[in-house]
């Protein structure tokens, strides 16, 4: 349900994105048989997934058309256990290990994620490396996810559409479409999870299964405090030179 092209989107110059360059998807293991046609037709060259090798190994593999390329990118910090609660939550698994995340707040928790994105040394590098990769027309069409494809693929898209020159406002609307697209989605889960544990705190688990503003905020401000403006971070913080933008543009850019 969360899976969408990122195509129509208005960048630099009035060119538009186009579509079936660029698509963002949760991990690709729940895919039905009926979604295989589809994912068959947009045909991706490449597939980029962010998860760690601890996330990949406890979820269903993900399912595949053709032979796309696969590229592996782990953004990913132990140090911030978010990212195995998340992966917790969306495959039933028992969340008694992650008392003391919620104890201390999960939409703090989820605000510091997106902090560390900035920073982080291997998001940092996975996403430059996926930045490249969508700049070279051999890996077009583009797949990427990582677990839920709201967070480290939603900032991951953040700076995409960024670097293409759209519109920060459009940029957050396309961020925020994740809940309104994902709602039925989350009732299903908490229902689950409310049967097998019914003493569960939901108010501590919708927080990591939503996206909000304040999460997006925290990404922003952090870009803002290190490198001063987003330019700045696109050059300095991941290393992207002008030519990769400018390849970037010409390759997704009508």
């Amino acid at each position: 349900p969360n899976a969408r092209d990122l195509g129509g989107l208005i960048g630099a110059h009035g060119r538009r994105v186009r579509a079936g360059r660029l698509v963002r998807t949760p991990a690709l293991g729940r895919l039905t048989d009926d979604d295989l046609p589809t994912l068959g037709k947009l045909a991706p060259a490449c597939v980029v997934d962010l998860r760690d090798h601890s996330e990949v190994v406890v979820a269903p593999a993900d399912r595949l058309v053709g032979a796309p390329r696969l590229v592996h990118l782990p953004v990913y910090d132990p140090e911030h256990p978010v990212f195995t609660y998340i992966s917790a939550v969306l495959l039933g698994h028992d969340l008694s290990a992650y008392a003391e995340l919620a104890r201390q707040g999960t939409p703090a928790a989820m605000a510091a994620i997106y902090r560390w994105f900035v920073t982080g040394v291997s998001a940092r590098a996975g996403f430059a490396e996926a930045m490249r990769l969508a700049a070279r027309g051999e890996n077009l069409p583009l797949v990427y996810h990582c677990s839920a494809g709201k967070d480290r693929t939603g900032w991951l898209t953040v700076i995409l559409l960024t670097a293409l020159g759209v519109d920060e406002d459009a940029i957050r609307a396309e961020y925020l479409r994740n809940n309104p697209l994902t709602e039925s989605l989350r009732a299903v889960i908490v229902e689950a999870m409310r049967r097998r544990q019914p003493e569960l705190d939901v108010a501590a688990v919708l927080p990591v299964l939503e996206v909000r503003p304040e999460y997006l905020d925290a990404g922003y401000d952090e870009v803002r405090r290190v490198h001063g403006s987003f330019e700045a971070y696109l050059r300095d913080g991941l290393g992207l030179t002008g030519d990769v933008i400018a390849a970037l543009r010409e390759q997704v850019l009508g």
